[in-house]
């Protein structure tokens, strides 16, 4: 199982800082604009008003809007993963099940709290109403590399096949728990970690 490469949407990428502040104004107010208004009548034109910056410096960036939402997807993969990395240098050596608990509460946070994050999630939603399982590899190639060195075990495929298997069934679970209550229905999210924590008690322990 070969990890899924790292794909990007920008036409260009910013170099200079003026460049990469006015990148993150347009991504901030693209992720502002999904929640309010959703996908289908969402504009480059209006992202670029609400992000005061010329049309211009949408387009430098991306051809349309789906290569916009495919990048907040991966800022908000950039930004789980920094989430993750933070939440276990301060959790000491709690093992599979402190990395488990924070790879699953960093995600119900961000789906609770940052913005787009609902429609765009990692990748997953885009365009609305699609299920792609492309993002959801990458998801555990990411979880993959970034904690094979906390548990002491070798990123091979066993390590990536089983994260994977977590990650889908944690991602179709919370979908239901976010379709069952506005915040995520608290016993669907209960019975979601207790699934995870069975399946991968049998690979980790």
């Amino acid at each position: 199982m070969k990890p899924v490469p790292h794909a990007t949407s920008l036409r260009r990428a910013p170099i200079q800082r003026r460049s990469a502040e006015r990148l993150t104004r347009i991504l901030d107010a693209c992720a502002d604009l999904l929640d309010e208004v959703g996908y289908d009548d969402l504009s480059t034109r209006a992202v670029a008003q609400r992000a005061g910056v010329p049309i211009g410096s949408v387009y430098r960036f991306f051809g349309n809007k789906r290569q916009m939402a495919d990048a907040l997807a991966q800022r908000n993969l950039e930004r789980y993963t920094e989430r993750i990395t933070a939440r276990l240098e301060g959790a000491g050596d709690g093992g599979w099940r402190a990395a488990m608990d924070a790879v699953l509460d960093e995600y119900l946070a961000m789906k609770r709290t940052a913005p787009g994050f609902s429609l765009v999630d990692f990748g997953n939603q885009i365009p609305v109403g699609t299920r792609h399982s492309e993002p959801n590899h990458r998801v555990a190639d990411r979880l993959t590399d970034l904690l094979s060195g906390y548990l002491d075990r070798t990123p091979d495929e066993d390590l990536r096949r089983t994260f994977l298997i977590a990650v889908e069934t944690a991602d179709t679970l919370v979908h239901l728990a976010f379709r069952v209550a506005p915040e995520g229905d608290e016993k669907i999210i209960e019975e979601a970690r207790e699934l995870l924590r069975a399946y991968l008690a049998r690979v980790l322990d």
